[in-house]
């Protein structure tokens, strides 16, 4: 439990976080992909100090609850990691149900509680959304 490799291959993406809202993807991919739930137990999805997005890391004790993209291409995978930054590991972890898919891992110093992903949707989803828009209008 709450033990990830280095990522190879291109198993689905475990998404726990800002990529789960189909208003993110659509902007970032101009697609949503299929997506399905899933949670990973050793692990947890932490606040992070000033961000409004969050961070996967292991925690023995945590359950990261988030779901399941499969159907990406290459270039959508190149993106997506470069669109999340040094800051994150993109790993492949195993998922309560067995099957492995990829993450992306925070590297970084986090806070000591979840992430609040209700309070993200109602209170930060939009003006992030407009921020993914002008991140992939840069993006080359």
């Amino acid at each position: 439990m709450g033990r990830g490799v280095r990522c190879a291959g291109m198993e689905g993406l475990f998404v726990y976080g800002t990529l789960r809202f189909p208003e993110v993807l659509r902007v970032l991919l101009g697609r949503v992909p299929d997506m399905r739930p899933a949670t990973a137990t050793g692990w947890s999805v932490r606040a992070l100090p000033g961000k409004v997005y969050p961070g996967l890391v292991a925690d023995p004790d945590g359950v990261a609850r988030g779901l399941v993209m499969t159907g990406l291409t290459e270039d959508e995978r190149r993106l997506l990691d470069a669109f999340e930054g040094d800051s994150y590991e993109p790993i492949v972890i195993t998922l309560d149900d067995g099957r492995r898919a990829r993450a992306y891992l925070w590297k970084a110093p986090t806070e000591p509680y979840e992430w609040d992903v209700e309070r993200f949707a109602r209170e930060e989803l939009s003006a992030f959304a407009d921020g993914c828009r002008m991140w992939r209008r840069a993006f080359t």
